[in-house]
C-alpha cells in the first residue's frame, strides 16, 4: 500500500526534473503506480474509495430500535448502561467484547440525530477590564503537613485579559476568606480591575437567604466600592460563565501536581513551608505573562491608600453554660465572663474574643458542620463538682480531646457503673487541665497498652506524683551570752 509521504516524494523528485522511473525507484513504486498518481494529483488517502459495506455482521441489528427508542426519550443515557441492560435482557446473546461496537454506534446516533447542544462562545477580554475569582478543592493533591493530612481549599484570582493569577490557602468558602484572598492579591498586582467577577451562589458574596443568592450581601458590596470594582456575576447554574478562572483552577492544580512529583515528596514541614511553594510555582506561571500584564496595569486605576481589615466583628453575650455563638457556632469561653457581652472578630482561619479593649482569647474558626468549638479547660472545674452533668452534657464528645481519652473513659465504663465511670474520667480531664495535657494523654497511653485500667490515682502518680511531706525543723534561738564571753575572752 503506498502512503501519503511516498506520493508527495514522487512528486517532489518529479518537479526537480527527474525522469518518471528513477522517481519512482526512489520512491519505492512502480513506475506504473507512479504514472496513476502523476495523473490523479492527489495523495492516496483521497483515492481510496469510502467503504460502505460492514466487514462483520452487526451484534446490535435486530435491537438497535429499541436502543434508539431509548437514546430518543433519555439523550442522557449512556452506552455502558445499554449495554448493561441488553446483558441483563437477553442473557448469553452479548459478550463484554462488544461493548465497544455499541459505544460507537451511539457516539454515531448522537453526531447524526442526537439533540442540539450547547454552545459557548468565546469572549473578548480587554485590558484592566475584569478580574475573576474562585474556591477550588485542593484534596486531590493529597498534602501533608508534618505527615499530617492537609485538606484545604484555594482561593484562585484570574485576569483573563493576561492571564496573570493568584492563589491562597483558606478552609472555608467565606466572606473573610475571599476578602483575605482578593486584597491579597490587589496587593500583589499593585492595581484594581474595574470589575470582579464571581459565579452566582458564592456564601462569600451573595445573600443567600433573604434574595436566594440574586443580591449581593452589604460586605461584600462594601468591600469592592473601597476598591472602586463593579461586582458582576454568573448566570444561575452558569459556573462556565466565570469560564477563565474554572479553566484555570485545573491547570494550577495540575502544575502543582507536576511541580510535587518533581519534589518528590507531597510533605511540608510546616504550613509556611507549603504556603511558599505554592507561591512560587504561581510566580513560576505568571513569569511569561509580562508584557500583558503591563499592558492590564497601564489601564487598572491605582490601589486605595489601606486594605480593609481582614475580618468582621459581632457583640455576643456570653451564656449561662460559658458559651458564645459566633459565626453561627457555638465556642466556650472562661466562665468568669458569664453575662458579660464581649466583642468577637471572626477572621478566615481564627476567632478573637475581646472584652474591654483586652484580648482574652484566641480560638481556630470551626465551620458549622465541623461542630461546636469547646474547650474543656473551661468547663471542667465545674464538672468535677457537678460530674452528673457529664452523661448528658449536649457537647460532650467534645470533652474527649484525642482517641487516647476516648479509649480511657470507654475502659473506665467496663464493669463499673456510669456515674462512677464519669466521676473518674472528669478528675482526670481535671488533672490534664491543672497540668499539661500530652503528659496525662502519654501516661493513659502507658496504662492501657498495660492492658490495666485508667484510675485517676495511677495517672496523678505518672504524671504529678505527690511531694514528701517536708520534716518540721525547730531551732533554737542562741544564747548571746557565749558570744560576749566569747568576746571578752579574746580580749584578754
Amino acid at each position: 500500500m503506498i502512503r501519503d509521504a511516498q506520493a508527495r516524494l514522487l512528486m517532489s523528485l518529479l518537479n526537480q526534473g527527474l525522469a518518471l522511473e528513477t522517481a519512482a525507484a526512489k520512491a519505492g513504486m512502480s513506475p506504473k503506480t507512479a504514472r496513476r498518481y502523476r495523473r490523479a494529483g492527489v495523495p492516496p488517502s483521497q483515492m481510496r474509495p469510502e467503504r460502505s459495506w460492514r466487514t462483520r455482521p452487526d451484534p446490535f441489528e435486530e435491537v438497535w430500535g429499541e436502543i434508539e427508542a431509548k437514546l430518543e426519550d433519555a439523550p442522557g443515557l449512556e452506552a455502558k448502561t445499554l449495554f448493561e441492560d441488553l446483558l441483563r435482557r437477553h442473557p448469553g446473546r452479548f459478550h463484554d467484547g462488544q461493548l465497544r461496537t455499541l459505544q460507537r454506534r451511539v457516539r454515531s446516533w448522537r453526531g447524526r440525530r442526537g439533540p442540539e447542544r450547547e454552545i459557548y462562545f468565546p469572549q473578548i477580554y480587554r485590558p484592566g477590564e475584569q478580574a475573576q475569582s474562585d474556591f477550588t478543592d485542593a484534596r486531590a493533591l493529597a498534602v501533608t503537613i508534618a505527615g499530617e493530612a492537609f485538606p484545604h481549599l484555594l482561593y484562585h484570582f484570574v485576569l483573563p485579559f493576561s492571564n496573570w493569577e493568584w492563589a491562597a490557602v483558606c478552609f472555608t468558602e467565606s466572606f473573610e476568606a475571599l476578602s483575605r484572598g482578593l486584597q491579597g492579591a490587589l496587593w500583589r498586582l499593585g492595581a484594581v480591575p474595574a470589575e470582579h467577577r464571581t459565579d452566582n451562589l458564592s456564601a462569600a458574596t451573595h445573600d443567600l437567604r433573604g434574595s436566594r443568592g440574586r443580591a449581593f450581601t452589604q460586605r461584600y458590596a462594601a468591600l469592592l466600592a473601597h476598591y472602586g470594582m463593579r461586582a458582576s456575576r454568573t448566570s444561575p447554574g452558569r459556573g462556565h460563565e466565570n469560564g477563565d478562572v474554572e479553566q484555570r483552577h485545573h491547570r494550577l492544580k495540575r502544575a502543582l501536581e507536576q511541580a510535587l512529583l518533581l519534589r518528590g515528596t507531597r510533605d511540608f514541614p510546616t504550613r509556611e513551608a507549603y504556603e511558599a511553594f505554592l507561591a512560587e510555582e504561581v510566580e513560576r506561571s505568571n513569569a511569561s505573562r509580562g508584557e500583558k500584564l503591563r499592558e492590564e496595569i497601564a489601564a487598572m486605576r491605582a490601589l486605595p491608600a489601606r486594605a480593609l481589615p481582614e475580618y468582621r466583628e459581632e457583640v455576643v453575650g456570653v451564656t449561662k453554660w460559658s458559651t458564645i455563638r459566633a459565626g453561627e457556632v457555638v465556642y466556650s469561653v472562661p466562665s468568669r465572663l458569664q453575662g458579660f457581652p464581649v466583642r468577637v472578630r471572626l477572621y478566615a482561619e481564627r476567632v478573637e474574643v475581646r472584652f474591654e479593649g483586652e484580648l482574652l482569647q484566641t480560638m481556630e474558626r470551626r465551620r458549622k458542620d465541623e461542630g461546636p468549638g469547646i474547650d474543656y479547660r473551661h468547663l471542667v472545674r465545674s464538672l468535677v463538682r457537678k460530674p452528673g452533668a457529664f452523661a448528658r452534657y449536649r457537647y460532650r464528645e467534645a470533652l474527649f480531646p484525642s482517641a487516647t481519652f476516648r479509649a480511657a473513659y470507654d475502659r473506665l465504663r467496663e464493669g463499673r457503673e456510669e456515674r462512677a465511670a464519669d466521676l473518674e474520667y472528669v478528675r482526670i480531664l481535671h488533672l490534664a487541665a491543672r497540668t499539661m495535657e500530652s503528659s496525662v494523654e502519654a501516661a493513659l497511653r502507658e496504662i492501657l497498652e498495660g492492658g490495666e485500667t485508667p484510675e485517676y490515682v495511677a495517672v496523678q502518680s505518672r504524671v504529678a506524683p505527690e511531694r514528701p511531706a517536708v520534716p518540721t525543723m525547730e531551732i533554737a534561738a542562741p544564747d548571746l551570752a557565749e558570744y560576749d564571753a566569747f568576746l571578752e575572752g579574746g580580749a584578754a
